[in-house]
């Protein structure tokens, strides 16, 4: 069998690491495997990645040393051309053309809406795998990725709590997230902030603000507030302005981590999720799966069709968020 690999979308760290599995996997069963670079755009232009000789395929050297790196070794994009037909019909003959008979695409839910639109007109067998920071997919309990962001994320809280406990200030630090507050959530409570804002709460600023008196009036001293971007009110900035504008006590900063948390060498969760997923793909698709996403469920490995890992949004735990609040009280 021969199969070909992309990564899509935004980077996530263990996207290497996923990689690395596949390769490893699938030349352990006799399997050749074609690298795709730049995702999508990359197969409908036929950039493959090429060994030194120009052979189009990825070896078990291809991937030697590449488990703790960032980023990804295939490049990524977000293709225009894709999201039509017309690209979607392009890409299916390329992988005609190059004889692949299956795929594994890892990235997130664009990545797996473009899975089942290419499934309309190509009949090789797609199984993917979950990388992305947000962790906002169905069918895994966590996602490539989510644990090294939150990591970076937390670090960045520890080091500002030491700048607000010296100036008594508020920071209010934005993470990535416009649809999931996941990111948000476990960076406030793994680095001990008083208050977590993201799109699936409500931001009551006169509540928060009544709070933060509180807190001022028992000698709190600094204050750290974690905002996901897709907080309801608009991210960080808007946040800060409508705070000092209903009398917050505390003199306030505003830090945008951004793209910051894509980046770094993947955590040691990260980097086993992904040698696992990236495995259990190769193995699916040697026992006949198709069109489904490969995942982690309380340990245990499970497929999961493209379309449920998309149809709703993932909630967040209802427990962190109450264990938050005791915390922060």
């Amino acid at each position: 069998m021969r199969i070909g690999v992309l990564t899509s979308g935004g980077d996530a760290p263990g996207m290497n690491a996923c990689v690395r599995a596949v390769i490893r996997s699938a030349v352990s069963k006799g399997h050749e495997v074609v690298g795709i670079l730049r995702g999508y755009q990359g197969l409908l232009e036929e950039d493959f990645f090429r060994q030194a000789e120009g052979e189009p395929l990825m070896k078990l050297r291809s991937v030697s040393h590449i488990l703790q790196l960032g980023g990804t070794v295939l490049g990524t994009s977000r293709s225009e051309l894709f999201r039509s037909e017309k690209g979607v019909k392009r890409a299916a003959d390329m992988l005609r053309k190059h004889r692949i008979d299956a795929l594994i695409p890892i990235g997130g839910d664009g990545t797996f809406h473009g899975a089942v639109e290419l499934a309309r007109h190509w009949d090789g067998r797609i199984v993917g795998c979950p990388g992305t920071i947000d962790n906002d997919l169905l069918g895994t309990d966590y996602t490539i990725g989510f644990a090294t962001a939150v990591h970076t994320a937390v670090e960045a809280v520890d080091k500002l709590r030491d700048t607000a406990e010296s100036h008594e200030r508020l920071f209010l630090v934005e993470v990535m997230g416009r649809h999931s507050g996941c990111i948000a959530l476990w960076t406030a409570l793994a680095g001990g902030a008083e208050v977590v804002a993201m799109p699936e709460t409500h931001t009551d600023v006169p509540a928060t603000v009544e709070h933060l008196i509180k807190l001022k009036a028992r000698g709190k001293k600094s204050i750290m507030v974690v905002v996901a971007e897709g907080d309801e009110l608009g991210g960080a900035v808007i946040l800060n302005e409508k705070l000092r504008l209903a009398g917050c006590p505390f003199d306030t900063r505003v830090v945008l981590l951004g793209h910051l948390q894509r980046g770094g060498a993947p955590v040691p969760d990260d980097r086993i999720l992904a040698t696992r997923l990236g495995d259990f793909a190769v193995r699916s698709l040697d026992e006949g799966a198709d069109g489904a996403m490969a995942g982690a469920v309380s340990g245990e490995l499970v497929l999961t069709p493209f379309e449920e890992t998309f149809a709703e949004h993932k909630a967040v735990p209802q427990s962190f968020l109450d264990v938050l609040r005791t915390m922060a009280n």
